[in-house]
């Protein structure tokens, strides 16, 4: 029962981190049509800027401070360099997002070098939050849990309840009559760009010290964060909040398991022999195979259900 209460809270930490990096490239996606190869490399920079501005100030100075030099970059990118090519298409737009992703992994291994950084969680967030019997529940983690769910809220306020959130709304459905009225929608882009590029800075800030600051961050979520956004529909919030509990969940759980496929197969009257094709694949145990179990999950949804979990368009 300890197993289950602990691996199912760090599951729901963990799938919240992703939710905070998918939202910003759904958003981007949704409101654009444009997707941001570049995103978790604003990831790595929030992670990074906030290691800077702590040795500097501390860390809640960093947690406000990084985001928003994540969001004014990812603007003025937006502005100079991604609206200049968004009228030949969606390749270029992927190729120019792909090819900044390189730049920022090459200047961020200039500026901060090629190793990992001591970005340290700060001190009056070590600790455990609380125990199940003998079995101890990091104070941080309940902190990225709480930063996560007030992202959330705020969203789907910004969106649902304030004006600029009907503009932005408005913008992507009906471009013309949005600036017909005043508005000026490449200001709306750019302000959504730099909003989403925030989001991913966020993430950095908090996620940078729980695990690794160091340049190859951004490879290693970068490829989850498109799983999330396929598997929980394309430009849909609500599936990218879905697909990241499910995969953070699922994930975490497996790490923790130490049984092999083979007995999973035999818990369920699956009976495995030295003839049954793979043989070798079903001896591996399942905390083994839990790094791929998200892209299984992403093969799946495309084979029953293209348009993802809540999506409403196909691929």
């Amino acid at each position: 029962m300890e197993f289950f209460t602990i691996s199912l809270l760090n599951g729901v930490s963990y799938g919240l981190l992703l939710f905070m990096l998918s939202s910003g490239l759904t958003l981007i996606f949704s409101m654009m049509g444009v997707l941001n190869f570049a995103h978790a490399s604003f990831y790595m920079l929030g992670a990074y800027f906030a290691y800077s501005i702590t040795q500097l100030v501390g860390f809640w100075p960093a947690l406000v401070l990084a985001p928003l030099i994540v969001a004014v970059l990812g603007a003025l990118f937006e502005k100079y360099a991604l609206r200049r090519v968004h009228k030949f298409g969606h390749v270029p737009e992927l190729l120019i997002t792909f090819g900044l992703s390189f730049i920022i992994l090459e200047m961020v291994q200039l500026v901060w070098g090629t190793s990992s950084v001591d970005y340290r969680v700060p001190a009056e967030l070590t600790g455990a939050l609380f125990n199940i019997h003998g079995i101890a529940f990091p104070k941080y983690r309940g902190f990225m849990m709480l930063v996560a769910v007030l992202m959330l809220v705020a969203i789907w306020l910004l969106l649902t309840r304030t004006r600029i959130g009907l503009v932005i709304q408005a913008a992507l459905t009906h471009p013309e009559t949005v600036e017909a009225l005043g508005h000026n929608v490449p200001r709306v882009f750019m302000l959504v760009f730099g909003g989403g590029a925030a989001l991913a800075g966020l993430a950095g800030v908090i996620g940078g010290n729980a695990f690794v600051t160091e340049p190859g961050m951004a490879a290693t979520v970068g490829s989850v964060i498109f799983v999330v956004v396929v598997v929980g529909g394309m430009g849909s919030l609500a599936g990218a909040f879905v697909a990241s509990l499910l995969i953070g969940i699922i994930q975490t759980f497996a790490v923790g398991v130490d049984a092999s496929l083979m007995g999973a197969l035999k818990m369920v009257g699956v009976e495995v022999t030295s003839q049954t094709f793979g043989y070798a694949l079903w001896k591996l145990k399942i905390s083994q195979v839990a790094p791929i179990l998200p892209y299984v999950f992403l093969v799946l949804i495309l084979i029953f259900r293209p348009k993802g979990l809540l999506g409403t368009r196909e691929g």
